[in-house]
């Protein structure tokens, strides 16, 4: 499970230090790819093939499902951090992302998100708010 906040910043090369307490859990390899809201998403292989399970299953009849599914994997890039935790971050995704030099990673469970810093802090402003206000549960019977 993927947690917190880490602010985090890109060097010359588009390379980026993964969170030290994920490195263990990404060591093997990962899959970065679009998100939506323009960040990146960052999943560990084994999750990755989770995803790619569930998508197999749905009706590719579904236009929606077509759509999701190219984009996801046309902009998919498998990724296995140096031995100094640090992943490089292709140019199509930074750009996609808006990514240039100081980002934020955030643990959502069960992947990681990359936003541009600026962008995290307007969506968390933004988002906070309505999160504080919730008055129907989201999760029935658990939240």
């Amino acid at each position: 499970m993927f947690l917190g906040t880490h602010p985090l910043r890109f060097d010359q090369k588009g390379r980026l230090f993964l969170p030290a307490k994920y490195r263990d859990e990404l060591s093997g390899g990962l899959v970065i790819t679009k998100g939506q809201e323009r960040c990146l998403y960052v999943f560990t292989t084994d999750e990755f093939q989770r995803v790619t399970a569930a998508l197999r299953t749905a009706p590719v009849t579904a236009k929606a499902v077509r759509d999701y599914s190219r984009i996801l994997f046309a902009s998919a890039s498998d990724e296995v951090p140096d031995r100094q935790g640090r992943v490089t971050v292709p140019a199509g995704l930074r750009t996609y992302a808006g990514l240039e030099r100081d980002c934020v990673v955030v643990g959502a469970n069960t992947r990681l998100e990359i936003w541009d810093a600026q962008a995290w802090a307007d969506y968390e402003a933004e988002q906070e708010q309505a999160f504080a206000e919730l008055s129907e549960e989201v999760l029935p019977g658990v939240l």
